[in-house]
């Protein structure tokens, strides 16, 4: 398993061979041979004595900062499963293993545009017959994916880029399509945005981006080390191919935030050739969006928070690198507390 720590004053201490995790004076014993990684928030205490037992039993220590980047760890000097994952990874990129995987993060981006295009004409009766003509010319393109076959990405990479970019266009013409009509756009725009949709999708993106890059992390994932998104310097590849996965996360709640007309003309402001948010508009958008992140899904026979997902994803792809594909455990210590029993996991599982 791997524990996060996030309770403001707790500590971690050595019991034998064991960790001992406390928190206003409830404590918990669980066996280091049961721990993969400790991921260690706010205020929290651990001992030196508990510092050498995760050293003995190669358990990394991470300390995430208050916004749950990794700031610093304690790495054993031995190698580990990190290190196994890494070297995996990057066999993976160049095989057809690797060309499945992007097809499936791709295919499953397309899937959830179309749901949510289902999802966003049930309150759309005017709209529903276009919209459903749009969530149809994405099962196409969709289809059009599966059916790419090659040994190596470097083959196709063209095929699987030209279909996605057709897929996104008949997506977001599908979205401009149901905006209200002051907030209509034209198309995807990036950097710098042409209008205040894609302003707000811009920044959302960009907050993903770093939740992603967290989790490929924690996960012993390299976030350099691409399949579909070549190599590049200083280019984190690999966070570009996950998180085509979860980019609906941030699609919903800005149409939300149009649909409902929460967005002022106050929060965003004209630059040189684009449209960027300004303070207003950036805290609404994080206060709506941590609002779903917190909310809880249906996610392998477990109720989960959104926020957890994307780490979930991340472990569950580095157990299938090493070939360990069985379900991944996340404890945090509130759970820690509430069970019973102790929890058991593979390696790489949170």
């Amino acid at each position: 398993m791997q524990i996060v720590i996030n309770s403001y004053g707790s500590c971690i201490r050595k019991r034998g061979e064991c960790f001992e995790f406390s928190v206003d004076k409830v404590k918990k014993e669980v066996s280091a041979r049961k721990i993969q990684s400790l991921l260690i928030t706010t205020a929290v205490l651990i001992s030196t004595d508990a510092i050498q037992l995760a050293y003995e039993n190669n358990i990394d220590v991470i300390f995430l900062d208050q916004y749950g980047s990794p700031f610093s760890r304690i790495w054993h000097s031995r190698f580990g499963s990190t290190n196994y994952i890494r070297r995996k990874q990057l066999v993976y990129s160049d095989g057809p293993e690797g060309l499945e995987l992007a097809k499936s993060w791709i295919g499953e981006k397309l899937t959830h545009q179309m749901e949510f295009l289902e999802k966003l004409k049930r309150t759309r009766e005017k709209k529903r017959e276009r919209i459903e003509e749009y969530a149809e010319k994405l099962s196409v393109y969709r289809n059009q994916l599966e059916g790419v076959q090659g040994e190596r990405i470097e083959e196709v990479r063209d095929r699987i880029f030209s279909t996605e970019a057709h897929a996104g266009k008949v997506y977001f013409d599908a979205l401009n399509f149901i905006m209200p009509d002051q907030y209509k756009f034209s198309g995807r725009s990036r950097r710098p945005a042409r209008d205040p949709f894609n302003a707000f999708l811009n920044y959302g993106y960009g907050v993903l981006y770093s939740r992603v890059e967290r989790a490929c992390i924690l996960a012993g994932l390299d976030p350099f080390i691409g399949f579909l998104h070549t190599d590049n310097y200083g280019k984190r590849s690999f966070v570009f191919d996950v998180i085509e996965m979860f980019r609906i996360y941030i699609d919903q709640v800005v149409v939300s935030l149009f649909s409902r007309r929460m967005v002022k003309q106050s929060m965003y402001r004209s630059i040189r050739n684009g449209i960027t948010l300004d303070k207003e508009g950036k805290q609404l958008l994080l206060e709506e969006l941590n609002k779903a992140m917190e909310e809880k899904m249906r996610y392998r026979g477990r109720n989960i928070k959104l926020c957890n997902v994307m780490e979930f994803e991340c472990h569950r792809l580095a157990n299938s690198f090493i070939g360990r594909d069985k379900e991944v455990t996340l404890v945090t210590m509130e759970e820690l507390m509430e069970t019973e029993g102790e929890r058991h996991a593979d390696v790489g599982g949170v």
